[in-house]
């Protein structure tokens, strides 16, 4: 086996502070979300399913955008269910398959929660970052979240 060069001191403090953030952001932002009676992972779902074609996702390209497991996703939408915010179909052209679908009620509470989603994201991150460094760390982020999905 070949041995690995040392990470550099930057690249130290960059796995480092990813380690952190990785682990207190999704807390912080679950705080922050707490008052708006969905959770951060709730209101994930409810967005993507209010940004698509008929408020209306096949269960497995819902949980691949939501970067959740299918067990994961299906315990999401069904306790999104028991609130009315979302519904289950069959896939109009696979009966093998559901469909996710946002009612009403659930596009009523995204919106509800979308002020405290906000403010959140900027106080905790976006704010914090100088505009001019935003487009190319926005690409990196966003390779980085492309490749382990």
């Amino acid at each position: 086996m070949t041995a690995l060069a040392p990470l550099s001191s930057d690249e130290t403090v960059l796995w480092q502070s990813l380690g952190r953030l990785v682990h207190s952001l999704p807390r912080a932002l679950e705080d922050d979300m707490s008052r708006t009676g969905v959770t951060m992972t709730e209101f994930a779902v409810l967005l993507l399913l209010s940004e698509a074609p008929d408020h209306r996702l096949r269960m497995s390209a819902l949980a691949a955008r939501a970067g959740l497991t299918a067990s994961r996703i299906t315990r999401v939408v069904d306790g999104l269910g028991k609130h009315g915010l979302v519904r289950k179909e069959r896939h109009g052209e696979d009966a093998r398959g559901n469909d996710a679908v946002l009612t009403d009620a659930g596009l009523t509470a995204m919106h509800a929660a979308q002020p405290a989603h906000l403010a959140s994201a900027r106080r905790r991150v976006l704010d914090k970052i100088p505009p001019e460094l935003l487009p190319e760390l926005a690409r990196t982020v966003a390779e980085l979240a492309d490749a382990l999905a």
